[in-house]
Formats: C-alpha cells, sequence, structure tokens
C-alpha cells in the first residue's frame, strides 16, 4: 500500500520554508552521515544546542489545534491557543505534538519550524491510533479473539497507511498489557489474559505499523505500552498501584512487552502506576536494568500524560522539578504535557543535580528516532493533504475492518441451532443497541466518527430487508425508558426471533472505566426479563469490551455472541455471522466468569493444597460459596456453526528428550453440514516443579478450517525450550518430570488428554 506518489511538496511548504530546510546545516550534517541508525550528525547537532533547546527535544504536548474528541481526550493545558504553540516549536521549546488536526497542522507546525527555528530540528506528530485511524477496526481485544496475530499486523498495516498519510509519524500503541481483572477498563486496549496470545500480538502490532522501512510514507513508529504491568492494578481500579513478586512480573507481565520490542518498536510508554512501592517514571530498575541493560532496548521512553507531575499526587516527589529529576535519571526519555522537563531539566543540569550526559543522551535517542523515521531527510514526508484524503476509508481496509470485526465474534452458546438465522424469518432488535450512530467505534477513537459506522440494523436490513426488521430500544443503558419494557415485549410478540441488543456502551470501557460489577446493567437486565418471558427464540448480541459476568436471562439465552466494539463495519460484520455467510471462528481472549467476585481471574492459576475435587462440593476446599473456582466461558471458548470433535492423540517418541522434540497430534473433525474454522489449542501443566505451575499453560494454537464431514490431523511440536519456568533464582530452567499434555477447544475442555515425561 505503500503511496510512490512525489507530493507537491514545496507548493504546501510555500517556498520560503523549501529553501531554509534545503539550506539547513542540519541537512547537510544529515546527509554526510550515511545510513546508520544514529549518525555522527546527531553528535555535532547537540554540539550546538543549549540546554533550553535540548530540553525542549524532550517535551512533548497535545496538540492546540486539534478540536472534537482529541481535545476532550488529551486537553492541551498551558498551550491552549495555536499560535502560541507555534510559536513555541518555532522558539525550539518542542519536540513536537499529539492529537494534533491532520496534515493541514502538521504542514502548518512543520513549515513553519522548518523556516524559523535556529536549529531547523523537524518536529515529530504523534497520536493514538489504537484500532484505526479514520477506518475503525475492532478495538484491540476483540482483535484478539480472533486468534490470528496476522490479522492484527494487517489491520495495523492499514492504520498506519492512513494515518502516516495524514502526517503521522508516530503511533501510542499497542498497549500490551496483560489483563486479568475484567474490572479493569482499559481490558479493551489489549489482548487479554493470556502470556503467549499477549507476546504474539504484541510483536504483530509493531510489525503492521512499522512495516519494512520506517522511513516509508505509510510507516509509523509504534510504542510498546504501558512499561509496565499496568494491567496488573488492584482490584481492577485504573492508575491503582501494582504489588506483585518479581517472578510474576517476570513470568506474566514482562514477556509481551519483550516481545514488541523484539520486534523492533523504536518507542516505549512509561505506565502511570507504581510497582512495588515505586513509580514506573521514577523506577531505574525498570527503564535502566531491565529495559536498557537486560533487553537492550536502543530506542526512547516517552512518559504518559503527565505522567511524571503525577509523582507528586503519589508521595514520591515533593515538586515538579523534582519529579522532573527523578524522571530524567530513571530513564524517561521525554516528558509528556506536564512540561517539566521544558520548565526545569536547564536548571537542574546547571546545579548539577542531573548530570548533562543524561540529558545529552535522551536527545540522542530523540534525534536519532526522527533520523529513523526519514523527518532529517524529508519533514514534510508524511505531509500531504491529498494523499490524506485518499487514503481516508478505502474500499481496500473497508472490506478489512469487515473481515476483522466478523473474525472477532465470539459464539458462547447456541442451543437447538438458534443460529444461524433464515432470512425469511421477522426479526426485532431490541436494545439500546438495536440502531443508531453511536457505540460503534468504541473506545478510544480520536479521528473515527460513529456517524459513518453502520450499525446494527443496517446490517440486518441489508440481509433480510427493511419489511422483516423491527427496532425497539426498550431501555437505555443505564437508566429505563417510560413504556420502554411494554413496546419491547409488543415487538418480540410479533417477531419470529429476537436479537436482544445489550451490553456497555463506550463510557464504560476504555481509560478511567473501572466497574465494580462486571455485569450487564439493571435496565438492561430487566429488559432481558421481559423478553425472554415471550417465549421467543433470543439471541444475545452483546456489546463490550472487557470479560462479563452474564446472569438471568442473558445467561439462560439459547444464543449468546459476543460482538465487543467491531468498528466501521460494525453492522455488516454482525449480520454476516447471524445469518451464516460467515462460521463465527472467534475464541475469547479472556475468561467470563460466574460471578464478578471472582474477579481477578485467570485460566492458569494455581491448583492449590485443597482443590476442590470433580463432583459435590466439599468443605474446606478452594472453592467460593456460590461459584465454582472455573469460568462460566474460559479462555479459548468459542463455538462454530460446525460439529467438531477432538480423537486420535498421539505423541511421538513417548518421551521428549533433553535435546529432542516432542510431536504431538490429534484428528480434529467436523460432523456437521456447514464449514467452520476450529481453534486447535494446545496445553500443558508441570505435575510437579521446585516452583508451582499452573493448572494449564497454552503452548501453541492452530486456526484450521474443516468442510462439513471433513478431518485434519492437527500436529504441533514441543522442545524443552517451551517447557521452562523461573527457577529459585529467578533464571530459566526446566526439570525433568512428567507432564500433562491437551489439545482442547478451550482452556477448561478437556479435548484428548495424555501424559508424557521430559527426560535427560
Amino acid at each position: 500500500m505503500t503511496d510512490m506518489m512525489i507530493s507537491r511538496r514545496a507548493a504546501l511548504l510555500g517556498a520560503g520554508a523549501a529553501t531554509a530546510w534545503a539550506a539547513s546545516p542540519v541537512r547537510a550534517l544529515v546527509m554526510q552521515a550515511g545510513t546508520g541508525a544514529v549518525p555522527a550528525s546527531v553528535d555535532a547537532l547537540l554540539a550546538r544546542m543549549t540546554l533550553e533547546e535540548k530540553a525542549g527535544q524532550l517535551q512533548l504536548n497535545a496538540a492546540a489545534w486539534a478540536g472534537g474528541v482529541a481535545t476532550a481526550l488529551n486537553p492541551p493545558g498551558g498551550a491552549s491557543n495555536f499560535d502560541g504553540q507555534l510559536a513555541d516549536a518555532v522558539a525550539g521549546k518542542l519536540t513536537g505534538v499529539f492529537n494534533g488536526n491532520g496534515a493541514a497542522m502538521a504542514q502548518r507546525m512543520q513549515a513553519a519550524v522548518m523556516k524559523g527555528s535556529r536549529l531547523k530540528i523537524p518536529l515529530i506528530f504523534a497520536a493514538d491510533v489504537i484500532h484505526g485511524h479514520r477506518t475503525i477496526f475492532p478495538v484491540p481485544v476483540a482483535e484478539a479473539a480472533s486468534f490470528e496475530p496476522d490479522l492484527a499486523m494487517r489491520t495495523a498495516r492499514a492504520a498506519a497507511f492512513e494515518a502516516a498519510g495524514a502526517g503521522i509519524d508516530w503511533t501510542f500503541f499497542p498497549m500490551v498489557d496483560i489483563a486479568r481483572d475484567q474490572r479493569w477498563g482499559r481490558t479493551m486496549e489489549g489482548a487479554g489474559e493470556d502470556v503467549l496470545l499477549g507476546k504474539l500480538f504484541a510483536a504483530a502490532r509493531v510489525q503492521g505499523f512499522q512495516g519494512k522501512d520506517l522511513k516509508a510514507n505509510d510507516a509509523m513508529m509504534a510504542c510498546v505500552k504501558h512499561f509496565a504491568a499496568y494491567g496488573a492494578a488492584e482490584s481492577g481500579l485504573d492508575y491503582n498501584v501494582v504489588d506483585l513478586s518479581e517472578r510474576t512480573l517476570r513470568e506474566v507481565y514482562l514477556p509481551p512487552y519483550k516481545a514488541g520490542f523484539d520486534a523492533g518498536a523504536m518507542s516505549g510508554m512509561a505506565s502511570f502506576n507504581e510497582i512495588n512501592g515505586v513509580p514506573s517514571h521514577g523506577n531505574p530498575w525498570l527503564l535502566d536494568k531491565v529495559l536498557r541493560d537486560e533487553w537492550k532496548f536502543p530506542g526512547i521512553v516517552v512518559g504518559d500524560y503527565t505522567g511524571d507531575e503525577e509523582m507528586i499526587a503519589a508521595g514520591f516527589a515533593k515538586d515538579g522539578k523534582d519529579a522532573a529529576r527523578i524522571a530524567i535519571l530513571a530513564g524517561v526519555d521525554m516528558s509528556m504535557q506536564s512540561n517539566l522537563y521544558a520548565l526545569h531539566l536547564p536548571a537542574l543540569v546547571r546545579e548539577g543535580a542531573v548530570p548533562q550526559a543524561v540529558v545529552d543522551r535522551s536527545v540522542r535517542r530523540v534525534l536519532a528516532v526522527k533520523h529513523m523515521l526519514g523527518l532529517f531527510d524529508d519533514p514534510f514526508r508524511r505531509i500531504d493533504a491529498r494523499r490524506e484524503k485518499s487514503r481516508s476509508r478505502t474500499k481496500v481496509n473497508l472490506a478489512l475492518s469487515r473481515e476483522a470485526g466478523r473474525k472477532a465474534i465470539v459464539m458462547l452458546k447456541n442451543e437447538g441451532d438458534v443460529l444461524p438465522l433464515a432470512k425469511d424469518r421477522k426479526v426485532a432488535i431490541i436494545g439500546p443497541f438495536a440502531s443508531g450512530q453511536h457505540d460503534l467505534n468504541g473506545p478510544w477513537v480520536v479521528y473515527g466518527d460513529n456517524a459513518n459506522a453502520v450499525d446494527l440494523a443496517a446490517g440486518v436490513r441489508a440481509v433480510v430487508g427493511a419489511g422483516n426488521v423491527s427496532v425497539t430500544a426498550g431501555s437505555g443503558v443505564e437508566e429505563p425508558l417510560a413504556g420502554g419494557i411494554e413496546a419491547a415485549v409488543a415487538a418480540a410478540n410479533a417477531a419470529d426471533v429476537v436479537l436482544l441488543a445489550i451490553g456497555e456502551n463506550e463510557g464504560m470501557s476504555g481509560e478511567a472505566q473501572s466497574r465494580t460489577s462486571i455485569t450487564v446493567p439493571a435496565p438492561q437486565m430487566e429488559l432481558a426479563e421481559a423478553v425472554a418471558k415471550t417465549g421467543k427464540p433470543v439471541v444475545v448480541v452483546l456489546k463490550n469490551g472487557r470479560g462479563l459476568a452474564l446472569e438471568g436471562a442473558v445467561r439462560d439465552a439459547p444464543a449468546i455472541l459476543v460482538t465487543w466494539f467491531l468498528g466501521s463495519e460494525s453492522g455488516h460484520a454482525i449480520a454476516d455471522v447471524l445469518f451464516g455467510t460467515y462460521s463465527p471462528a472467534g475464541r475469547l481472549p479472556m475468561s467470563f466468569p460466574y460471578e464478578s467476585g471472582q474477579e481477578p481471574y485467570h485460566y492458569d492459576h494455581k491448583m492449590t493444597g485443597r482443590p476442590q475435587p470433580e463432583g459435590p462440593r466439599q468443605p474446606y476446599k478452594a472453592q467460593w460459596r456460590t461459584a465454582p473456582n472455573a469460568a462460566l466461558y474460559p479462555f479459548g471458548h468459542g463455538l462454530t456453526y460446525g460439529k467438531v470433535s477432538y480423537a486420535g492423540l498421539a505423541v511421538s517418541p513417548p518421551t521428549l528428550g533433553w535435546n529432542g522434540k516432542l510431536e504431538v497430534s490429534a484428528t480434529v473433525t467436523n460432523s456437521g453440514t456447514r464449514a467452520c474454522e476450529e481453534v486447535v489449542q494446545l496445553y500443558i501443566r508441570d505435575r510437579v516443579a521446585s516452583i508451582t505451575r499452573p493448572v494449564r499453560e497454552l503452548k501453541a494454537f492452530r486456526k484450521v478450517a474443516l468442510a462439513p464431514g471433513a478431518s485434519e490431523r492437527v500436529a504441533f511440536t514441543l522442545t524443552r525450550e517451551q517447557l521452562q519456568f523461573l527457577g529459585l533464582d529467578l533464571q530459566p530452567t526446566v526439570e525433568p518430570g512428567t507432564f500433562d499434555l491437551w489439545i482442547a477447544p478451550s482452556a477448561q475442555a478437556e479435548g484428548v488428554h495424555t501424559t508424557f515425561d521430559l527426560v535427560r
């Protein structure tokens, strides 16, 4: 999708800015520097910079010219007018801005800097491109339900194509936080609760955004966030403290970050939370020892929005100056929005509180990534108003949004084969999400517009015609509607089947949207109970950004689809599944508990010394009084329109040698009358180890297409390295012994099971 058209840069710049750039000493230095990641010109440029200019290169602020959603999400604060921010940029007080108003804004700012600034250092333009730019794709956790990392790479590539076309060099994504507490609203931004899935999607998204060449005009720098363990916030409360053993941090939470950095991400973002008493923005063990020394990360670390300043309220810094000192010494290269670096770094250096070498190191990193992005070669390489328009919401990208949407849908239940629906049935769509241009794109969308998205009613009508569809709200999201239930019951009675469109709105998921009860709100539950009493077949169409605890008529409905927030093509994607154009193939990337009180919950928990055995409840065992120590719908669960069975597990050789390989396989058969795709999952359990191990761990999976009546032999290869864990010394180890092995359709399903021994 690389746009090879040459932009009319001179016309966009104006002759003055273009001439200034062509003659600038910085450009001359870069042209002499060759193609290394950190050219010699960077140090030459550093030598010419004042302390104030260096501090400016480490200061990133929200764009003053933004408007709409961008301003609501990230208010520009002190730089409240564009002229003032433009003057700051020309004066060298800013390295760039984020969430700005597209190519027009970027062109004006970059032209002013390249014409009027002393050093002609290009600005960098960043944005929250989380699950799409103008074309919106499913929220990230929904995309993870596809169990197709390649799909995530393709949607990231498409998002980069659009966003880079709008002048954006840098996205603050992927978010790779493991989320094991569904009360946490930012669950929707990640890949769920599993480490392997988190690693694979982290790497895929980085590769998609950055492409093969960071200098390409359809590539943008990825930012792995939030470093680290933000998803482990106590009680699922956003911004809350994190208290973890180093073992859990390294085994569970850190691996997806490392996967993203290993995939080539050149930036990371510090997390809001503290870890074991130390805020991440002031944690040299995390940012220097682990990230730099152990992982050899060469890129930049940017603070999160005022994250350095927030160390004051946390009781870790006494004032803004102290917070700036702590953050820069800990390894935060760039301050976001607080202005603390611009305000205090020069004085801190002059006073000897911060070595100049520390500041120079961070500035060198920032200039290096600007070089890698090609900004010194051409500051306007991504800024082209015509390209911005031509790349927006193309047919190809909208088709990809629809593909991603239907692959994200998870069918939890389908009793009596209610689904797929026949196209000649009268359908009553009932619920607050039945129709309307709202709550379609999902949380944290800066540039997309719900007005351009396809709602459920439109998607269904496109299949069965308007005459066979009725639409009734029935209730609001969190409040009843006068006469709403009565109208919904009448609509249900007049229909052959009910689509109950209920769940969460966009404001109930995402940042700062923690919930104490992860259930469907009470007014919608009252609606569901009333509709269920009509006796009509009910298909629950859930809208959600997290795992939910399903209750009552929603839990008991014959068919349940998890449809998340699917983006631009929501209604069409859901209709594809409802009417059988596409057989649902999504799988849960997180567990749906029986009750909210089970959170935090994850499938790969430990056994404990008093496990509840199969069968009747026994006293003094590890079990809640009202729920089992299990999920209502576990990680990996999802049904298809096929009838899939597992048989014929084979292991060869019977034992795994220390330096050998174990080939394991099973036959997966679709005995149904419809084609389907099955996500075949391989789990293991280390029965006895010097550190207790989880009841199951996902080690591999494969998605296979099965025609009606078809069988496929699905094979995996296991090695000793895949069985490793962190030993008593926190170093990777593995011990001889017996392992359980399952090839199964979910983390709680038996599938086919055997054991094998690892031997020296």
